[in-house]
């Protein structure tokens, strides 16, 4: 399960530091993306980041696959599991733009006020994950970490309940959600129905084998 963890401090960087990590991590990278040191001090890459959405998310219905519940011109379903997207970013580009740049990419029509980025890291056969601030920088944080994403990994994840911004929700979001719960609701009521029909059956087999004249 994962930790919270406290953040980190930020630790500035010169030019030549940067310039340093930048080539150290180009040469520890095996899939080809490398970052890029630009004359201003700016700094480009990739960042990978990891969708973990439970509730559904509400997209342009042109642009929507899969299962889904519609609802005028947009679409609210659920994104695969272990869905990865890759984002080619900016030392100077903060977590909001992150998420931004995600629900774009996906079309996605939800207030990214609905979303948070976390950071996921491995240390002593733990898992250490941490939200960040929208004022952070994930591309810094890639430097200084490395290449290896199971040294740090980045996901996406709806704020948690108690966080959820309900009035960034569109009514029509709301409805979907609601007839999306309860066609899981009524699902799972089917397979608690089944499971307990099938324990009925055995039982009654067992007494009816008792019962059984000799």
């Amino acid at each position: 399960k994962d930790v919270q963890k406290e953040r980190e401090p930020h630790v500035y960087l010169s030019k030549e530091e940067v310039k340093e990590k930048i080539q150290s991590y180009n040469s520890s990278v095996t899939d080809k993306l490398k970052m890029t040191l630009n004359t201003n001090g700016i700094y480009t890459g990739f960042i990978k980041v990891q969708m973990e959405l439970c509730r559904p998310i509400t997209v342009q219905s042109s642009q929507s696959q899969g299962k889904c519940a519609h609802s005028n011109n947009e679409t609210a379903f659920y994104l695969p599991e272990g869905c990865v997207n890759t984002l080619h970013i900016s030392s100077t580009n903060t977590v909001r733009e992150v998420i931004e740049a995600l629900l774009k990419k996906f079309f996605v029509a939800d207030n990214p006020a609905k979303f948070a980025l976390y950071k996921r890291c491995h240390k002593e056969d733990q898992v250490y994950t941490c939200k960040l601030s929208d004022r952070e920088h994930p591309l810094y944080l890639r430097l200084v970490a490395g290449p290896r994403t199971e040294m740090l990994s980045f996901v996406l994840r709806e704020h948690e309940t108690g966080e959820v911004m309900w009035e960034a929700f569109t009514i029509p979001e709301l409805q979907n959600f609601l007839r999306i719960l309860d066609k899981e609701e009524n699902e799972q009521l089917q397979i608690l129905k089944k499971r307990y029909a099938a324990y009925r059956d055995k039982l009654e087999e067992a007494l009816g084998g008792v019962w059984k004249p000799g």
